[in-house]
């Protein structure tokens, strides 16, 4: 029934720690406490500890009952290993508090002047305060869940291993816990490089935050103002102007330009150099708000983690690009377009199965509805001109002009279908990955749009600026399958369907913050305002959410 430890256990894992060990012998009085605890724990549902909850209500119960009540924590410096481990938790941009750091400082201190209660108590908290850092290190502090049903990413517990032997396994290694747990949890570069920014912006923070610069006109190249020495100041914070350069100057040479320009590429703007009121407002955005986007971003990635495989296809929403990794690289990367904040991209996951040339492109109920009823009966040209049929029920076309499209307010009883061309909402090539969503990626014929720095424009469905190099990749298969080859199915005119070998991984998420190893820091803006609510939660109580695929 107890699956809850299994959040440390993959594949793997438990070879590292099952080493031949028996707990250390303790005091009956000590164990006599322990059996209280948990018979409290266990018939009462709750249970405090210097007014800290303990969350593992399930697991505690059967862990010490399996030592025969006998404590974990006994071994001399492991409580100080365990202490070091839950002080890392900013790096993660966790708080320390969430672990009971100092409810543990302070149940150390009166054990070790107490009596077998006291004794009790300590490694009752150490054991929870170890449960719940590794819980959050293996699916997030926050059930992604909770914030949005469309989010499925895995949160399994792995059935294979015992956690009650495993955890005992841990605390007895002769290694360091933080170790242990770094090792198994092995972070990407991405989630690395997020946590070495965080730490530069929290010591930017410390020493007071970087300086504002004054609104006021659009400032350009040749420009001599007093703001430019303000602004010159505020790049230099952030590294977009190079170290050693003139603070003080007031005049917006080409210096400045080239700065402006990576801090707008840094910030998802138009990198033009000039320094209109978007750029100036994004130099005034406070570091403590970089610093909850950088928090943010190592929370989803944190849910993401088990969906991580050798390669994969991931979407970043908010940042309007999609990136394919191979072998732990990405290995490739193009711009994308979206959905407009009231037809958003969901976030979830998917494995793409086919890529369709030459594609039609059934017109959706919510589409027909809201957007292509309305222009038929504003235009009759409006399908004539755009290539889309008219299909019954039957499956035979019908002459658009014999409908008469003004007695439908909500759908037609037919089927609208575009058929292939280059004028085609779907260009010509589509990617699809089956889910309830009927979110796919796809070329455009508005190519034009992948020039614009925000790109919100699709019902939902991701636009893709490179799609045949894409379709290359996925393909993987030189001899059959090379860009000459894709070119001349295109070419034909002729709707083919082309199956993956294998299925390929897709993760579609939401990052605002993204620290690419090879690049600086990129920060964006939060256009379908999720940020709130998961900062809220990431600050908010702890819970213990265990997965439904774990409960018995």
């Amino acid at each position: 029934m107890i699956d809850l430890l299994r959040v440390f256990l993959v594949s793997g894992f438990l070879f590292l720690f099952l080493l031949p060990s028996a707990p250390a012998a303790a005091s009956d009085a000590v164990s006599e406490a322990l059996q209280q605890r948990m018979e409290e724990l266990l018939f009462g549902g709750n249970l405090e500890i210097d007014g800290a909850e303990i969350l593992a209500r399930e697991l505690l119960p059967e862990l010490y009952a399996a030592r025969n009540f006998q404590p974990l924590w006994t071994r001399p410096g492991r409580l100080d290993s365990l202490i070091e481990l839950l002080e890392t938790a900013p790096a993660h941009g966790l708080d320390p508090e969430d672990y009971v750091v100092d409810h543990l400082q302070t149940a150390r201190a009166q054990a070790a002047s107490g009596g077998s209660l006291d004794q009790a108590d300590l490694d009752i908290l150490a054991t929870e305060a170890f449960v719940r850092f590794g819980y959050h290190q293996r699916f997030g502090k926050v059930n992604p869940q909770n914030l949005d049903a469309n989010i499925n990413f895995r949160r399994d517990l792995v059935d294979d291993q015992e956690p009650i032997e495993s955890i005992q396994a841990l605390i007895a290694s002769e290694r360091p816990i933080r170790d242990v747990i770094d090792e198994f949890f092995a972070r990407g570069a991405y989630y690395r490089g997020a946590q070495q920014v965080l730490a530069a912006y929290r010591e930017i923070e410390a020493a007071g935050g970087w300086p504002a610069v004054t609104a006021g006109a659009t400032l350009r190249e040749g420009d001599d103002d007093p703001r430019v020495a303000e602004m010159r100041r505020r790049l230099a914070a952030t590294g977009d102007l190079p170290a050693g350069a003139d603070l003080d100057s007031t005049r917006y040479n080409a210096d400045v330009v080239a700065a402006v320009r990576v801090f707008q590429e840094r910030h998802v703007l138009d990198a033009d150099g000039i320094a209109g009121a978007q750029t100036v407002a994004a130099m005034n955005v406070p570091v403590q708000t970089r610093i909850d986007q950088l928090r943010l971003t190592l929370e989803r990635l944190r849910w993401v983690q088990q969906e991580i495989s050798p390669e994969f296809l991931a979407v970043n929403i908010a940042g309007f690009r999609t990136f394919l990794f191979r072998d732990g690289d990405d290995i490739w990367e193009t711009r994308v377009m979206v959905g407009r904040p009231y037809r958003q991209t969901p976030v979830f996951r998917g494995d793409i199965r086919y890529l369709e040339f030459n594609p039609t492109w059934t017109i959706p109920p919510g589409i027909l509805r809201n957007d292509v009823l309305p222009a038929i009966k504003r235009d009759p040209n409006y399908l004539r001109d755009r290539n889309i049929s008219v299909i019954d029920r039957d499956g035979r076309k019908v002459d658009p002009a014999t409908v008469d499209w003004n007695k439908y307010t909500r759908g037609v009883p037919y089927t609208l279908r575009q058929e292939p061309g280059p004028d085609n909402a779907l260009g010509l090539i589509k990617f699809i990955f089956p889910n309830e969503h009927f979110v796919f990626l796809h070329d455009t014929p508005s190519r034009a749009l992948f020039g614009r720095s925000e790109r919100t424009f699709s019902s939902g469905c991701i636009r893709v600026e490179n799609p045949f190099e894409l379709a290359e990749l996925l393909l993987n298969d030189a001899e059959r399958w090379d860009a000459d080859a894709i070119q001349n199915v295109v070419d034909s005119r002729q709707t083919r369907r082309v199956n993956l070998q294998e299925k390929f991984p897709v993760l579609i998420f939401y990052l605002t913050a993204v620290v690419d190893p090879k690049e600086p820091p990129r920060f964006m803006k939060d256009v379908y305002n999720r940020d709130p609510a998961l900062l809220e939660a990431l600050n908010g109580d702890v819970e213990i959410d265990i997965p439904v695929a774990a409960a018995n």
